[in-house]
């Protein structure tokens, strides 16, 4: 019996038709992936880190993956690459971004693959759509709920709900 694993990836994009970007993304991990059990709204936030660059839109999914942690990483970095982003600078522009952000309850620290996301705590923009979708789960080493670090985050970043009406 293969072991089932739910898994939270934070999509995002600031590249291009962002919003399009979103839903290739959505498409290719259940094609690849597993079974997308649930998704967030849509966010539209400022950029962190390097921040002379267009907004990004964001959304957190949640899946049923029958693929390791490891494997689902490999997996999500082809999925990247399928759709053209290129890794030039960090925290730069891109067409595509998929993050792990959780796998159940699992804690994993290799050098090529940590989880929980060890800058989750630290960023609304991914806080915010995994609170509306999993608000009570528990932080696997913090011992805190999603919306407990929520309340407790110091990042500032604006993020808002996204509207096709806004630009």
């Amino acid at each position: 019996m293969e072991t089932m694993y739910t898994a939270f990836i934070l999509t995002g994009a600031n590249l291009g038709n962002r919003k399009q970007q979103l839903q290739t993304a959505v498409e290719l991990i259940e094609q690849f992936c597993g079974k997308i059990i649930c998704t967030s709204s849509i966010y539209e936030t400022a950029a962190w880190g390097l921040t002379d660059q267009p907004d990004f839109l964001n959304q957190v999914l949640c899946i049923q993956t029958n693929l390791a942690p490891h494997e689902l990483l490999k997996t999500l970095l082809a999925i990247e690459n399928q759709m053209g982003r290129k890794r030039i600078l960090k925290y730069g522009p891109r067409i595509i971004d998929l993050d792990i952000l959780l796998i159940g309850n699992l804690k994993i620290e290799t050098p090529d693959l940590s989880i929980p996301h060890p800058a989750l705590p630290d960023r609304r923009f991914a806080l915010i759509p995994l609170a509306e979708i999993a608000g009570s789960m528990l932080h696997p080493t913090l011992g805190k709920t999603i919306l407990e670090l929520l309340d407790q985050c110091n990042d500032a970043l604006n993020v808002k709900k996204y509207s096709q009406n806004t630009k």
